[in-house]
């Protein structure tokens, strides 16, 4: 056992923090994050308080203003926050809801207290985001007083300042700025704002947020009159917005038999969409990211009540599985939007909610309106369905056909020792591990005997590969050369959409070479083979061009012999600069195809670690090589028409100067 190192730790070695060190020396604790999210969090604590507010019927605008300092003001007109002498606790009100965690006016929401249903319950948010500020500025007009309160690092400088006012103002003003040495970050970006408010307001139905940025100079308002069934409409697209269903209930009960009663308020939209699919979920106004309960009801109703009408109208084959929800969904727009008098948050964060009777309460209010939708609503119910059933199929036969290709690619551990004409390697150290993609036979004879056989393993491809950005899946797995390639590799595919992975397939851990380098002539049927085996791996196995593993070998355009000596030129400019440096007659010669090169110059030019020039393909690529292959090689004709149009004669001057 490893000895154990001299310490202290005794009675006094436990200590309890204290003030506004309960927050600022464990942010992460409360906001979830001492980054940028915490930092995010913090300002949707304070938000809150105005949303909580405007949904109790006081007040209908909230503004938010980005400085150009960073820090942040949120005014309402609400009520404004009792700041004064409070005789219950003895205490003013400011210290408890500043000064105090676990103090607010929402702990009595179940029993008819001040909120019937409040995003803020937890009485975290106002102290925890004053504590975590540099400085935090409080102004509340209510009853003709206004109130002020001034914050430093934490802690009250001057007190409480009353004077009076307009009887007609109300509301509360907080402006603050976060602390840099609470979050390692505090720049809000505006698009956080941006999407912050516009879910406000989605569920929020008549609310206005005003956002107004000053670093940027710009000014935008959120509003859905509708709250939610304006969304699911405009998400949905042209011609939707009159075929949107929507359904609100309530109902009441208890997570536990010994837990007491709560109220629950439902809402529901959705929307048979042609323009994709979206599902979210909302719960007393906060964004719901990772669901829980909500989520559970709208799958086990949707999926319940689709399968019960595919059954019942005698849709489903012999013996066929039921729709799953992820067939359902695929055609729809779903957005649920719930609010509870108790709530169990799975943290402050609030990104997923726990509750077993709102899961049941929503489930159930679902499944009856779907019931009744999908008998009255007789053409609409024979899409959903009919999609459904076609999104199923289509699934199940992706499905069977991933599992032939797995078995077909990587069901024999060995099958790369099958492949004609491939030549390995001696070593089994992945790492050192180099597979030469080259074009051809000529250029196998060439690369074999100029390669160090320990690490280096040769593939050829014959003839010129497969267009695989054009391709269906379908006819890409019955090529042979693109088969043979995907063996040799040895990871499986990454089989679907460009960039989704899927795990049941494909496996880099399975990658049976430490780099993959493409080698091609320096001319022009030599380029369009290697951007072909570009794209091919571009779509079947990304992962590899995110982790650095593909290569481009570059090999010479010029042999240039001076004074008995022969150097190589990769391109024009290094030509010149050679013929320059040589002093004295030279000869410069179009260098040769791989397949005519002796092997010790392949490998001196293209195979020798030391001397050799590898142009890595990697992550930072990626997105232009997404948009270059789209355009050249894709199906956006009308792009590449245009393409072609701004740069063929860049092209064609190229073409003119070989043939002179």
């Amino acid at each position: 056992m490893k000895a154990a190192r001299e310490r202290r730790y005794d009675d006094e070695s436990i200590k309890a923090l204290k003030g506004p060190d309960k927050v600022r020396l464990r942010p992460s604790v409360i906001f979830g994050s001492d980054g940028i999210e915490g930092c995010e969090h913090s300002f949707f604590e304070i938000l809150s308080n105005s949303v909580d507010e405007a949904r109790e019927g006081y007040g209908d605008r909230i503004e938010i203003t980005r400085h150009a300092d960073r820090s942040i003001t949120v005014r309402d007109y609400a009520s404004g926050i009792p700041l004064d002498y409070n005789q219950a606790e003895e205490r003013y009100n400011w210290e408890l809801i500043y000064c105090e965690l676990y103090a607010g006016g929402k702990y009595d929401n179940a029993d008819g207290g001040s909120y019937e249903f409040s995003l803020g319950i937890n009485g975290l948010g106002c102290c925890a985001t004053q504590f975590s500020s540099e400085w935090f500025d409080v102004v509340s007009w209510r009853n003709g007083t206004e109130y002020t309160l001034h914050f430093e690092k934490g802690h009250n400088i001057g007190g409480l300042g009353k004077r009076r006012c307009d009887k007609a103002l109300t509301g509360t003003l907080t402006r603050w700025k976060p602390d840099r040495e609470v979050f390692t970050e505090i720049d809000i970006g505006p698009e956080y704002y941006a999407d912050t408010l516009r879910r406000q307001a989605i569920v929020n139905p008549g609310l206005r947020f005003a956002f107004n940025d000053e670093v940027t100079g710009e000014a935008s308002e959120y509003h859905y009159a509708e709250g939610i069934k304006d969304y699911v409409g405009e998400v949905a697209g042209a011609g939707a917005p009159g075929r949107v269903r929507y359904f609100e209930g309530r109902a009441q009960g208890r997570d536990r038999e010994d837990k007491p009663e709560y109220k629950v308020r439902m809402q529901l939209a959705f929307c048979i969409s042609d323009e994709g699919s979206l599902t979210e979920y909302y719960h007393n106004s906060s964004f719901l990211l990772h669901g829980g309960a909500p989520d559970k009801a709208v799958r086990a109703a949707f999926t319940q009540e689709v399968d019960k009408a595919l059954r019942n109208s005698g849709r489903y084959a012999k013996d066929e599985a039921k729709v799953t929800f992820s067939d359902i969904q695929e055609c729809l727009v779903i957005v649920t939007s719930s609010f509870s008098n108790v709530t169990s948050y799975e943290n402050q964060t609030k990104k997923a909610i726990s509750n077993r009777f709102i899961q049941e309460a929503m489930t159930e209010f679902i499944r009856q309106n779907l019931e009744v939708y999908l008998i009255e609503e007789k053409d609409e119910a024979e899409t959903l369905q009919s999609r459904a059933l076609a999104s199923k199929r289509g699934r199940e036969a992706a499905e069977r056909a991933k599992l032939n290709i797995k078995k077909k690619v990587i069901g024999n551990t060995d099958s790369f020792n099958k492949v004609e004409k491939f030549v390995d390697c001696r070593t089994k150290e992945i790492d050192r591990r180099e597979l030469y993609i080259v074009e051809g036979d000529s250029a196998l004879g060439s690369c074999k005997l100029g390669r160090d056989a320990e690490f280096q393993a040769i593939m050829p491809v014959r003839g010129k590969p497969l267009n695989c950005m054009k391709t269906e899946v379908g006819r890409i797995f019955k090529n042979e050369v693109i088969m043979d390639i995907i063996k040799v590799l040895g990871c499986g595919v990454e089989y679907g959409a460009r960039g989704a992975k899927d795990a049941g397939l494909f496996d880099i851990e399975r990658l049976r070479w430490g780099k993959v380098i493409i080698c091609t002539d320096a001319d022009y049927d030599g380029f369009q083979i290697r951007t072909l085996i570009l794209a091919m791996l571009y779509r079947l196995v990304p992962e590899l061009i995110l982790k650095g593993k593909v290569y481009i070998a570059e090999t010479p355009l010029y042999e240039i012999t001076a004074k008995g000596a022969i150097r190589f030129a990769y391109d024009e400019a290094e030509k010149e600069e050679i013929v320059r440096g040589a002093k004295g007659r030279c000869t410069i010669q179009r260098s040769k195809g791989l397949g005519e090169n002796e092997p010790d110059m392949m490998w001196e030019t293209t195979m020798c670690p030391e001397t050799r020039r590898l142009i890595r393909i990697g992550q930072a690529d990626a997105e232009r090589t997404a948009e270059t292959f789209d355009v050249l090689l894709g199906n956006n004709l009308a792009e590449r028409k245009g393409y072609i149009e701004r740069n063929g004669g860049k092209y064609m001057g190229k073409a003119l100067e070989e043939v002179m």
